[in-house]
C-alpha cells in the first residue's frame, strides 16, 4: 500500500521514470516504465534487482550488445490473425529486423559462459528463433525495405513493363520537347518538368494552344502552364493502370506471407514481448550506471542499512552545478531503532535525508537498483506512508493542518510492523503547544503499532519523547 494517491509526484518518482523513458528504444519499454509498479514479494523484488545489475555489468564489460531495431510489431501481429488481412510492406521490415535483433540478443547470451548473466539469460529460455520467417520475409523485402522485384513472377513482369512504358513517355516527351523548340514554341533551355508523376512540358500562357494535350498544372503568376502531350496520355494511362496492377500483386503477395506465418504469431507476440523486456531492463541499467547504482544486500524482514546513500535526482541536479556535491547518507532503521526523530536548523538536510529514503525505497522495491555504497542492506516493506508539504484544499474545505491530521489519522489506522512512514515537520501547521501534543500523541501510537519511520520536527516535546521512548 502507498499512500497518499500523489507520492510519485512528492518523492521525485514521476522525473525517476521520465528519465528511464529517455533511455528506452522502442515503445514496448517506455510502455514498461509507465507499468513499473511498488512489488512487496522479496522473490519478485530480487529478480527485478538481479536482472537491472547483471545488465549494468554488461554494460560495461561488453564490447556490444545488440541495441538496434527494437521495433513494436505487435498491432501488425494481431492484425493479421484476421483471414485475408495483410501487412504494409513497412511492417513486414520492421518484422524482420526485430526478429533479427532477438536472434542476435540470444545468440550474444549464448555465446557466453553458462555462469555469466544467469538472470538474463534465464529470461531467453521460452524465446524462439524462427528462420522460416526470416527467411519468408527476405524473399520479398530487400535491404532498403522494399519489395523485391523478384518477389514474384508476376510482379517482376508488371514492373519490367512499367519500366518499358517509363522510357517510351520518356523518349516521346524528348522528341516533343524539341519540335516544340525548333517551332518557337518553348525557349531552347527549357526542360521537361513532372506533375502528379506525369510528365510535362512547361509553356508560356499565351502559347498553351499551340501543343495539343492536358493542362495538369500552372504556376503561381499563372504566366507558365504544364501540358502534358495529347500523344503521352495514353503512355501515362497505360502506365497507371500497370502501377495499380502492381499495387494488386504488392497485396497478394502480402497476403500470402500473412498466410504462412499465421501460425507463428503466438511465438512472433512473445518474441517482441522479450525485446520490450530487455529495452526496459537496458534503460535501467544506464540509469543505474549513470548514477553508480547497486543491487544491496536484501532480507525479507523490514528494516534500512545504508551506506553514503545519494539522492540521484540531487546529484544530477549538482552534476551540472560546479563546486556543489551531495553528502552522501549513511542511515540505519533496524528492530531495535525503527524510528528516526530528526531535527536541526532550516536549510539542514532534514527533509533531503526523508525524501532520499523514500525515493530509495520505492525505487528498490520497483525493481531499479539505488545510489548506496556497497555493504548496503535492505528489508522489505509491505507499505509506505508519506506526510510531506501543503495539502491544503480548497474544494474540500480542509486547511494545511487539517489535511495533515487526515494524513495521520489514514497512518494510525493502517500502519503496521511491516510500514514506513514519512512525515517532513511532524506537528507543523497549528498553535505549537496543540500542536506538539497531538503530535507526540500520534508518534506514541505509531510507534505501538511498530512501525519503521523517519520523522522531522522543530519541537522540543517530541525531542524529549524520542530520547525516553523504546
Amino acid at each position: 500500500m502507498i499512500h497518499p494517491y500523489n507520492f510519485e509526484l512528492k518523492t521525485g518518482f514521476d522525473r525517476i521514470r521520465a528519465l528511464l523513458k529517455e533511455n528506452c528504444l522502442s515503445p514496448m519499454g517506455t510502455e514498461m516504465v509507465d507499468h513499473l509498479a511498488f512489488m512487496t514479494d522479496l522473490k519478485q523484488v530480487d529478480t527485478r534487482l538481479s536482472e537491472t545489475y547483471e545488465f549494468q555489468q554488461l554494460l560495461r564489460l561488453e564490447d556490444y550488445f545488440p541495441s538496434e531495431d527494437y521495433f513494436e510489431i505487435s498491432g501488425c501481429l494481431n492484425k493479421i490473425r484476421i483471414e485475408g488481412a495483410f501487412p504494409e510492406v513497412r511492417e513486414v521490415f520492421e518484422l524482420r529486423r526485430s526478429l533479427e535483433t532477438v536472434r542476435s540478443i540470444l545468440s550474444f547470451f549464448k555465446r557466453k559462459e553458462s555462469d555469466k548473466y544467469p538472470v538474463l539469460r534465464s529470461l531467453c529460455g521460452d524465446v524462439k528463433v524462427f528462420p522460416y520467417v526470416l527467411d519468408s520475409a527476405d524473399r520479398i523485402i530487400d535491404k532498403k525495405g522494399e519489395i523485391r522485384d523478384n518477389a514474384s513472377p508476376g510482379l517482376r513482369e508488371i514492373r519490367n513493363s512499367i519500366s518499358s512504358k517509363t522510357a517510351q513517355a520518356s523518349r516521346r516527351l524528348s522528341v516533343i520537347l524539341r519540335q516544340a523548340q525548333a517551332e518557337g514554341i518553348v525557349d531552347s533551355d527549357t526542360v521537361a518538368s513532372i506533375r502528379d508523376g506525369r510528365g510535362v512540358i512547361p509553356v508560356n500562357a499565351n502559347d498553351k494552344r499551340r501543343i495539343k494535350g492536358l493542362i495538369l498544372d500552372q504556376s503561381a503568376s499563372g504566366k507558365t502552364v504544364y501540358i502534358e502531350p495529347a500523344e503521352i496520355v495514353e503512355i501515362n494511362n497505360e502506365i497507371v493502370e500497370l502501377e495499380y496492377e502492381e499495387r494488386r500483386e504488392i497485396v497478394r503477395i502480402l497476403t500470402s506471407f500473412a498466410d504462412d506465418i499465421r501460425p507463428y504469431i503466438d511465438d512472433l507476440l512473445l518474441s517482441n514481448s522479450f525485446l520490450g523486456q530487455m529495452d526496459f531492463i537496458r534503460a535501467k541499467a544506464l540509469f543505474g550506471n549513470q548514477l553508480g547504482c547497486i543491487k544491496p544486500a536484501l532480507s525479507g524482514d523490514p528494516g534500512i542499512s545504508w551506506r553514503r546513500a545519494v539522492h540521484p535526482l540531487l546529484e544530477l541536479t549538482f552534476r551540472k552545478l560546479p563546486g556543489r556535491k551531495v553528502v552522501p547518507l549513511d542511515i540505519r532503521l533496524d528492530p531495535k531503532d525503527r524510528i528516526l526523530l530528526i531535527s536541526g536548523p532550516n536549510a539542514g538536510g532534514k527533509s533531503v535525508c526523508l525524501k532520499s529514503v523514500g525515493l530509495l525505497q520505492y525505487m528498490l522495491q520497483c525493481g531499479i537498483t539505488i545510489p548506496v555504497g556497497e555493504g548496503s542492506e535492505s528489508g522489505i516493506f509491505k507499505s509506505i506512508f508519506i506526510d510531506i508539504g501543503d495539502e491544503q484544499s480548497i474544494d474540500n474545505d480542509l486547511s494545511t493542518y487539517s489535511s495533515h491530521l487526515l494524513n495521520m489519522k489514514f497512518f494510525v489506522k493502517n500502519a503496521s510492523s511491516e510500514s514506513l512512514i514519512l512525515i517532513d515537520e511532524f506537528g507543523t501547521g497549528t498553535e505549537p503547544m496543540l500542536g506538539g501534543s497531538i503530535a507526540e500523541a500520534i508518534l506514541s501510537e505509531l510507534n505501538t503499532a511498530g512501525v519503521y519511520g523517519v520523522i522531522t520536527t522543530h519541537y522540543t516535546n517530541l525531542k524529549h519523547f524520542a530520547s525516553l521512548t523504546e
